[in-house]
């Protein structure tokens, strides 16, 4: 008994030993996971408020309660396990923030979720960030981001969704990114990624998104991406891809977004695409090398509501009984295909389109269809916006059920047979934007009704058999920009109220017709107009003065009518003509010479007139191949190229020729003792006047080793204001012309009264001394001297821009030419691609890196070639003489000085950084960037949409988005090259290669469409 009670008190003794040894480990192990957990949140805390460093200080604001206040799982954009407190989530979507991310990102080990979508984030993605093992979702997309896709993201094996659209990623798809095969979504959507596509993407057996489009992906679509049995979208339009499309992909049943538009793939469709593809909603093929016939079976598909074949080599008929089912239909475009037989009955098929009630769009152009336009058209759905027709062979008249289209914006009919009177009824469209009509045989008067759309801003009536006036009541469309009613049979006088459209600026074409009367004194409405064309009429009377305050005119054509009297003065005015057509009248007296003061003059025909007198020999004058005045026979002299014969001298007579050779020789005496007593005083100044002021006839080539004072007289006549180029702080610039070979110069004359201007001149000059590259502008020579009045006199010669600056292109005033309207985006690109050039060899490629300081639109000078020089570096600083200090160094460009200038938003809003608008602390960065992305269509340019409006002729949009893309895309670089903080800024070296990336991009696009 005593030993059972012994052994049952050590068996208690060992239980309560054993239970304080457990409780010793829990406790320990408590603490362990405690001192862990706290170790992981200090972890995070950091990598977020290292991730806050990196952003933008405009940004900033949008994160102001990141601080050590509150727990950072209740600062914005965060989430955290309620259990742990380690961030789940960082969802900062949208919220206008602009800067890098760090390395750091890849500390936030818990993260499952990664959204910084549509903001301002540049530089690469972090390799760090593969370290991430958790994360689901990683969304990229609408930013700025470069470099390549980093290999390391491989590690992420639990992704689900990888999206990187709208950014700037080169190089291919890494082949590490095998491993993520959980992926449900890939979207890699508008980059610059190249090489092929992976055939190991075939294997993402969960892959529901795959969308490759708008890149550089060449060869074919790999077979094994048909094994993708889930997928739903099918995207690769907009690349350099080739071959057949796999026949397993059109298995793939889930497929609701089918697009391979914009490639160069062939190959026929199959004839049971509807019945494997029956879930269908978007099917675009466009712009390929598809042939064989539409198939029947995409009726099958009856949730269709994108069909776009445009741009192929399809034949046949088109199923428009099966088409016809499909309710759901939005657009279906066929353009450019070879599609109908040129026969009666090829549009029959629109009888059963009438029961596509949701129908907007409808593109037949150029295709074969013959026969006439049915009645059944005007039964189509009164949802149809835009109807494209033009470039058949449908002839007979237009149903005059149109008018029942009332929602139509755009119609097509152009180069086409279509004949008869255009019926009034058409004027019921009151919503239309353009109608084209040209190249057809309509006969009768054009409808008065038309001037019912007052929503019209384009009208093309050329080439058909008008008959009659033109109808008075055109003058009511208040939005024309355009307007064409050339060769066609109209007669008496054209109406003042044409005149009255203010809004008409891309054209008046109104050529080939029997019009009558004089030219309405009212054509100096017209003050933004680009084109004028009155050619081969009957007009007659002067050319009225007034048409000299249309500023804006690029071409003027009045050629072949019956215009008296001379070329009005007023035509001093209109310096942005590249083209003037006035021959073929009786207009007389002597050519003005100011027109070889026009700079951007190519083409001057002024033949078979009646001009007298002396040629002018400068300018256009001077160029025999862009000059025509045959048929003038009392003209002479002028360039040797021209062949005139001399001007007589004339000579006295008469009585009166008698007295006046007395009163010549009189004078003449006079002169001599003038002239005399002047040569004597100017041979004793001489002894006191440095030799520089005699008048030498040296070449270019000579000036390159100096010039005189005398010399810049001459050549400036005087530095007349005839002359005079523009004028700053420290001085003007004139026009010079180089007496010994007429080399054309600018010439920089300081203002020496101003403070600083001699400074200017030693820091100008100091700074072009080494400097050499073919966007900054070249010196050819200084002159530092004495001026007559023996006053200091500084100057510096320049090679001459002929085009001027971008300052006078992107705000043109009304007394300069006002080419605005023709920088074009791909001639901006190369303008900002140039200057970026100058200041990367001017900051990293000098002997002595140098800060420009004055970088504006008016120090941007244009060949004529449209190349862009950098020019005036009186502000300009040197970095290894500021930067002797270290710590002044690091801080320096805050103490540079200079104007508020050039950045490149401004070439993309056309807006000055000095505008008005930008007061109260808004700046034209936070402008650009408050609009980024999703606004931006917003600030762009208007001129800008104005070519994107053109680009978009077929009804297929891809170019057109592409152009306000690339737009966009350069704004997003020149954000950050005016970032406030230095630190934060691009270097100039990588905003040329995106630049160029960009450059490409688009001209690679756009040439392939």
């Amino acid at each position: 008994m005593e030993h059972s009670r012994r052994t049952h008190g050590r068996l208690i003794l060992f239980k309560l030993f054993h239970g304080f040894i457990l409780l010793c480990m829990t406790t320990r192990l408590g603490s362990a996971a405690l001192s862990s957990t706290s170790l992981g949140n200090e972890t995070d805390r950091l990598a977020l408020l290292d991730f806050k460093k990196h952003i933008t200080q405009d940004a900033l604001r949008v994160m102001s309660a990141w601080n050590d206040s509150i727990h950072f799982c209740s600062w914005a954009g965060v989430t955290c396990n309620h259990s742990t407190k380690r961030v789940l989530i960082l969802n900062l979507q949208d919220q206008k923030l602009a800067g890098s991310l760090p390395p750091s990102i890849g500390n936030l080990s818990y993260l499952t979720r990664i959204n910084l979508g549509s903001n301002s984030f540049r530089g690469e993605i972090p390799q760090e960030i593969g370290r991430l093992q958790s994360l689901h979702v990683l969304n990229l997309s609408h930013n700025s981001f470069s470099g390549k896709i980093p290999t390391n993201l491989s590690q992420c094996t639990q992704l689900k969704t990888l999206e990187f659209r709208y950014n700037e990623l080169i190089g291919s798809i890494p082949k590490q990114l095998s491993s993520l095969s959980k992926l449900k979504h890939l979207v890699l959507y508008n980059n610059s990624l190249t090489g092929t596509i992976p055939s190991w993407i075939g294997n993402f057996s969960s892959l529901r998104w795959l969308d490759f489009a708008a890149n550089n992906f060449q060869g074919s679509i790999p077979n094994a991406l048909g094994r993708l049995t889930r997928l739903q979208a099918f995207g690769l339009e907009v690349n350099n891809l080739s071959g057949i499309i796999p026949a397993s992909i059109y298995n793939i049943s889930s497929i609701y977004l089918f697009g391979v538009a914009s490639n160069q793939l062939h190959g026929e469709l199959p004839t049971n695409l509807g019945l494997t593809l029956p879930n269908l909603q978007e099917f675009a093929c466009g712009d390929n090398k598809f042939t064989g016939n539409i198939p029947v079976s995409l009726s099958n598909a009856s949730r269709l509501q994108l069909i776009d074949l445009a741009k192929n080599g399809l034949t046949g008929t088109i199923p428009g009984e099966n088409l016809g089912t499909l309710r759901s239909l939005v657009i279906l475009n066929l353009n450019r295909n070879r599609l109908g037989s040129g026969k009666a009955n090829d549009l029959n098929f629109l009888k059963f389109l009438a029961n596509c009630t949701s129908l907007e769009v409808l593109g037949l152009s150029e295709n074969q269809f013959g026969g006439e336009l049915p009645v059944s058209m005007s039964n189509l759905s009164t949802t149809l916006r835009n109807l494209y027709l033009g470039t058949n062979s449908i002839h007979g008249s237009i149903p005059l059920g149109i008018g029942n289209l009332v929602n139509l914006a755009l119609v097509r009919m152009g180069n086409n047979y279509f004949s008869g009177s255009v019926p009034e009824e058409i004027g019921r469209l009151q919503k239309l934007n353009e109608l084209y009509l040209d190249g057809n045989t309509f006969s009768g008067p054009i409808p008065s009704s038309l001037g019912n759309m007052t929503s019209l801003t384009k009208l093309f009536l050329e080439e058909n058999r008008f008959l009659g006036n033109i109808p008075p009541s055109l003058g009511d469309c208040h939005h024309l920009l355009l307007l064409n009613l050339s060769v066609n049979n109209l007669t008496g006088t054209i109406p003042k109220e044409i005149f009255g459209l203010s809004s008409l600026s891309i054209s008046l074409t109104m050529s080939d017709n029997q019009l009558t009367g004089p030219l309405p004194s009212e054509v100096g409405l017209l003050v933004h107009l680009v084109e004028l064309d009155l050619s081969r009429n009957n007009l007659s009377a002067e050319i009225p003065t007034s048409l000299g305050s249309c500023i804006m005119l690029v071409r003027l054509q009045l050629e072949g009518n019956e215009f008296q009297g001379i070329i009005p003065q007023s035509f001093k005015s209109l310096r942005s003509l590249e083209e003037i057509d006035l021959s073929s009248n009786n207009l007389s007296g002597q050519i003005p010479e100011f027109l070889s003061k026009f700079r951007f003059l190519r083409h001057l025909n002024l033949s078979y007139n009646n001009f007298e007198g002396k040629m002018p020999e400068e300018g256009i004058f001077s160029n025999a191949t862009g000059l025509s005045i045959l048929g003038n026979a009392n003209l002479c002299g002028g360039s040797s190229k021209l062949h005139l014969h001399a001007c007589p001298n004339i000579k006295p007579h008469s009585s009166r020729g008698l007295l006046a050779r007395k009163v010549v020789i009189s004078v003449a005496c006079a002169l001599a003792i003038i002239i005399g007593m002047s040569c004597f005083i100017v041979t004793r100044s001489m002894l006191k006047r440095p030799r520089s002021i005699y008048v030498r006839s040296r070449s270019y080539k000579d000036w390159k080793a100096g010039v005189s004072y005398s010399e810049l007289v001459q050549s400036t006549d005087g530095f007349s204001t005839e002359n005079l180029i523009g004028s700053g702080s420290f001085g003007s610039v004139y026009k010079g012309v180089v007496p010994g070979d007429g080399t054309l110069v600018a010439v920089k004359v300081l203002n020496l009264q101003q403070q600083g201007a001699s400074q200017s001149f030693m820091d100008e000059c100091k700074a072009l001394r080494s400097v050499r590259h073919r966007n900054l502008l070249k010196i050819i020579t200084a002159c530092s001297s004495i001026d007559n009045q023996g006053q200091d006199f500084k100057s510096l010669v320049f090679e001459y821009m002929v085009n001027g600056s971008l300052e006078m292109w992107l705000h043109p005033r009304n007394d300069e030419h006002t080419q605005s309207k023709r920088l074009s985006l791909v001639q901006r690109l190369n303008i900002v691609i140039d200057v970026a050039s100058a200041l990367d060899y001017l900051h990293h490629h000098c002997e002595t890196s140098i800060v420009h300081c004055d970088m504006k639109p008016n120090n941007v000078l244009l060949d004529e070639d449209m190349v862009a020089h950098v020019g005036d570096f009186g502000l300009a600083r040197f970095f290894l003489e500021a930067s002797n200090d270290p710590a002044q160094s690091q801080t320096i460009s805050t103490g540079l000085k200079g104007s508020i200038g050039y950045i490149p938003p401004e070439m993309f809003t056309g807006r000055r950084p000095t505008d008005d608008m930008f007061k109260d602390g808004l700046s034209i960065h936070q402008f650009t960037a408050m609009a980024m992305p999703d606004h931006a269509m917003d600030i762009v340019d208007p001129l800008l949409l104005v070519e994107c409006d053109d680009a978009d002729v077929d009804g297929s949009p891809i170019q057109a988005r592409r152009l306000v893309e690339c737009s966009v895309s350069v704004m997003q670089i020149g954000l950050s090259c005016s970032a406030t903080s230095p630190s934060e800024r691009m270097l100039m070296g990588a905003v040329v290669n995106k630049l160029k990336t960009i450059r490409y991009s688009y001209l690679n696009l756009r040439g392939r469409g």
